[in-house]
Parts: structure tokens; C-alpha cells; sequence
């Protein structure tokens, strides 16, 4: 998430102080560099500026490890000769809550009791909720300006959104789909006709187990199947190709029953 204090994939984030307002300034700032500033590091939240005193910033520094994970936390806050709000440094720890991880690419500022959230989240509910719940927890006396936006899905990102990381099974050792494969394969067919016409390619792969030739074969029924199945349920035929890369490009490591069940998968991917 991307905030103008705290944020995965942002652009450096700050946490500035207002000095003549006697008021405090977190932000964290998008994945986008201004210029002369360095390319961001995906992933990576830098929290800047200048707060009152040394246990303000350690509870900061804190929570965003705490969400984000201490790798990707970067510190740039300094200590300096500021003043800020009662219960300042709590009602921070209130808005960097797990929820906040919900937006991307956005910007979170505290100026005092003056807070602006911008950034993309996935729907409409989750762009109130946000500012909502914030709001409830800080009472009347902070001000929320909601600059969150609802962010387009890519034809790609609507793909995994449906599969959700669940896998397309078949019958052992066969090309034949399971009652749960063709589930999965009922709601992909669903969403199709919003891809616009994209060309998509169905990825058919294997674990380790048995011959690579077998494999590859194995893939490349399976990936036929699938395709097949999604023609039969509405799908445009010249849309749709299929490929078996059996066994070489695993997602996990073949030792484990639970590495080898991942490995075993169908991908569906967007053309660019």
C-alpha cells in the first residue's frame, strides 16, 4: 500500500512536522518519484519529516514494521522542536491500522488533526470504510479528507481476482476435470466476455513426477481441456491458446506433497 507517511510500493514516504501550526505531518508518499529523487523500491515504505521527541517516532517506526515488516520500513524521521496535538502519537497508531494496507499507491498525511487519505483500493465499500472507520476512532475533533479512488482491474488483474489462487484440478494422471475444476472453470468462463476480446493464453503445469516427456504431454492435454471446456461454456475460440510446460516452471519445490499439488496448476495469462 502506498501512503504519504506509510506505504508498500510508494514513493518515499515523510513525516513532516508543521512547526507554525504547532502540528504534526505524517505522510507517506506514493511510488512515484518527484524529480531528482531516487526510483522507489517496490514493496518498500520510507517514513520522513520530524516529530516531537524520540518515543514518538519509535511507536511510528513501530507499527509500520509491524505492518509492513522491518525490511521494508526505511527511516528518514528526525526529532526536532515541534509541538502536536494531545494524544498525537495514539491516534497515529489508531489510523496505521492492518486496514490501511487495503490502498495502493496512495498518500497518507496528518497535519495536526487535519488527515487527507489518497491512494487506489479495490471498491467503493472499501473507499468509505476506510475514512469511516478512521473517523470513529478519532472522534469529532480530527477533520478526514477522503481522496481515495476506486482503481480500474486490469484484464490480467481480473483473471487472478477470479482464480484466486485455487487450483484447476483434474482426475490423477489424466486430462479430465474434476466436478471442483469445472467450478472454477464456470466462473472464469463468467468473467470472460469482460476481457474485451484479449487474446489469453491457458498454461498447462506439472510437478516433477514421472518422465519431462510424459509431462509436457500431460500439460499440454491439460491446458487443451481447459480451453475446450471454456469454448463449449460461450468463450471466443480465436481468444483462447493453449500451452504444456510440464514440469519447468515450478512455483514450489517438488519434495513435499504440498509443493508438488502447487506445481500441478493451470495459469491463465493476458496478452500485453
Amino acid at each position: 500500500m502506498g501512503l504519504d507517511a506509510i506505504k508498500r510500493g510508494f514513493r518515499p514516504a515523510t513525516l513532516v512536522a508543521n512547526a507554525a501550526m504547532l502540528a504534526c505531518l505524517v505522510s507517506a508518499l506514493p511510488a512515484y518519484a518527484a524529480a531528482g529523487d531516487a526510483a522507489p523500491v517496490p514493496g518498500q515504505v520510507v517514513a520522513g519529516g520530524m516529530v516531537p521527541d524520540e518515543a514518538t517516532k519509535a511507536s511510528v517506526l513501530a507499527k509500520l514494521r509491524e505492518l509492513y515488516g522491518s525490511a521494508n520500513v526505511v527511516d528518514q524521521i528526525e526529532v526536532g522542536n515541534v509541538v502536536s496535538p494531545p494524544n498525537w502519537s495514539t491516534n497515529v497508531q489508531k489510523i496505521l491500522s492492518p486496514a490501511i494496507k487495503q490502498v495502493n499507491r496512495g498518500q497518507l498525511n496528518i497535519d495536526g488533526t487535519q488527515i487527507s487519505l489518497h491512494g487506489d483500493v479495490g471498491n467503493e465499500a472499501q473507499r468509505q470504510q476506510l475514512t469511516s472507520d478512521m473517523a470513529t476512532a478519532l472522534g469529532q475533533s480530527y477533520t478526514i479528507k477522503n481522496g481515495l479512488r476506486v482503481a480500474a482491474v486490469s484484464e490480467q488483474g481480473l483473471l487472478d481476482q477470479t482464480l484466486a489462487n485455487r487450483i484447476i484440478e483434474f482426475e490423477t494422471g489424466s486430462a479430465t476435470l474434476t466436478p471442483k475444476g469445472r467450478t472454477i472453470l464456470d466462473e472464469m468462463a463468467a468473467v470472460l466476455p469482460r476481457l474485451n476480446g484479449r487474446k489469453i493464453e491457458i498454461v498447462g503445469h506439472t510437478d516433477n513426477s514421472g518422465s519431462r516427456a510424459m509431462n509436457l504431454n500431460l500439460s499440454q492435454a491439460r491446458a487443451e481441456t481447459v480451453k475446450n471446456y471454456l469454448i463449449a461454456k460461450g468463450a471466443e475460440q480465436g481468444t483462447l491458446t493453449a500451452m504444456g510446460v510440464g514440469p519447468d516452471q515450478p512455483v514450489a519445490a517438488n519434495n513435499t506433497d504440498e509443493g508438488r499439488s502447487r506445481n500441478r496448476r493451470i495459469e491463465f495469462r493476458a496478452s500485453k
